[in-house]
């Protein structure tokens, strides 16, 4: 059936209920000025911007040498300088519900870009620290140009610890765009508000989720399927989740955590523990600690049968 087989009037409701114009209704999206948050394409081009910045000669369009590294790099931290700019306006004048131009939302993103580029050269070091600790714990591995062209795990945390910077910064929306960006590409889902350190190696990745409030230490290597997720959702006055308290595991210095393993709750996992595979844990494991599901064929031959 084509459009116009419903009348002018038919038409002008089905708008009107689509865009809230209706009386008596309020969609989420309107607050009395017609803003626009961040597309997904603008930011996927601001974490390749970043990228580029980041890992010189290895992305972007623009070769660079040794001559021209210094002006290239320069003009791609004016590039993203400017692209995070516009996003950090953006979301904050959807949040405010004032227009991008106001003075005060676009000093405000002005000092958080500031800030984000300040962070930028930790941000690097963490990377190339992920970088190594993926070399050193990959047996596959045939070095840190592979890693960085084509390893799933160093692309999520590129995208976390920008995200993670720009959550420290009270950026609204943007950081959960970056993180979801990297989650939709990559099947590896880390919050924003996680404090991750550098050395972490996700080999694979594929359905690795790290909750908002977890801390994982130096020198971690995590395997594909883990989960560090919270036990419960405390409750207030009204019945919802009480947000922002801690509720997801502390992983420590040089800990390993095997595929499908589930971890839950405000527990710590000591410095070298190790928790194998599929493991459901939520209690906390002291320093050098093991933890591993008894194999079937031990509890068949215990129980005198065979296989």
């Amino acid at each position: 059936m084509s459009h116009e087989a419903l009348s002018a009037g038919q038409f002008q409701e089905i708008v009107q209920t689509l865009t809230g114009s209706a009386p008596g209704q309020e969609k989420f999206h309107l607050h009395g000025r017609l803003l626009r948050l961040p597309s997904r394409g603008e930011v996927h081009e601001l974490v390749e911007t970043l990228r580029a910045l980041l890992f010189p000669g290895y992305y972007g369009s623009q070769p660079a040498s040794r001559l021209t590294l210094l002006y290239h790099s320069g003009s791609l931290l004016e590039e993203f300088a400017g692209q995070l700019q516009t996003l950090i306006e953006l979301c904050l004048a959807f949040q405010q519900h004032e227009p991008p131009e106001d003075n005060f939302v676009g000093e405000r993103a002005g000092a958080v870009v500031a800030g984000v580029i300040r962070h930028l050269s930790q941000i690097q070091r963490q990377l190339y620290e992920d970088v190594q600790a993926a070399v050193d714990g990959d047996p596959a591995c045939t070095g840190a140009d592979e890693v960085i062209c084509s390893y799933p795990g160093l692309l999520a945390l590129t995208h976390h610890r920008l995200a993670h910077a720009l959550h420290g910064l009270a950026v609204p929306l943007l950081p959960r765009m970056i993180s979801e960006l990297a989650h939709t590409g990559t099947g590896i889902d880390i919050h924003p508000g996680a404090r991750v350190e550098s050395a972490l190696f996700i080999d694979h990745g594929t359905g690795v989720v790290i909750g908002e409030t977890c801390v994982i230490g130096r020198r971690v290597k995590i395997y594909q399927g883990v989960t560090l997720g919270a036990r419960s959702f405390p409750l207030d006055e009204h019945g919802r989740p009480i947000k922002g308290i801690p509720r997801h595991p502390i992983v420590e210095d040089d800990v390993v955590i095997y595929s499908g393993a589930t971890i839950l709750g405000r527990i710590t996992l000591g410095q070298g523990t190790v928790v194998g595979g599929n493991v459901w844990l939520t209690r906390s494991v002291p320093a050098g600690g093991r933890v591993f599901l008894k194999p079937a064929f031990e509890e068949s031959f215990q129980a005198g049968g065979g296989i």
